[in-house]
């Protein structure tokens, strides 16, 4: 067991949108990825979602019961996505998050397509 740097694992993180794992937690997974541009709506029915902006700006819709809204997260703030919530994760400029999710855990959720990503390990 050593530690993990997050700069040395960005480092080998290129493509937007996909994950890479951190570190597991437990049954949960820390990942890491970059991001731009818009994601799809979709949600987790089982798990919820905790989102952690390491660089740059993310901001997240999302559909309840009273409508939409949507939240702007900076560097170092982070917010959690209940289980069940659709969301939509977006960033105008390039963003690093860590995300911590439940083991299994699909990134495009209940939606499927052609943006699912299965998670990568470091190297």
């Amino acid at each position: 067991m050593d530690p993990v740097s997050i700069p040395a694992a960005l480092a080998a993180v290129t493509e937007q949108w996909q994950p890479h794992r951190l570190a597991s937690v437990n049954d949960h997974d820390v990942k890491i990825a970059r991001v731009e541009g818009d994601f799809i709506w979709h949600a987790h029915p089982d798990s919820d979602e905790l989102f952690l902006v390491v660089s740059g700006s993310l901001t997240i819709g999302l559909r309840e019961s009273g409508g939409e809204r949507e939240l702007v997260l900076a560097p170092n703030e982070l917010f959690t996505v209940p289980a069940g919530i659709e969301h939509r994760p977006s960033a105008e400029t390039e963003t690093v998050i860590v995300m911590v999710e439940k083991r299994g855990t699909v990134n495009t959720g209940d939606a499927g397509g052609e943006r699912t990503r299965d998670v990568r390990e470091l190297d």
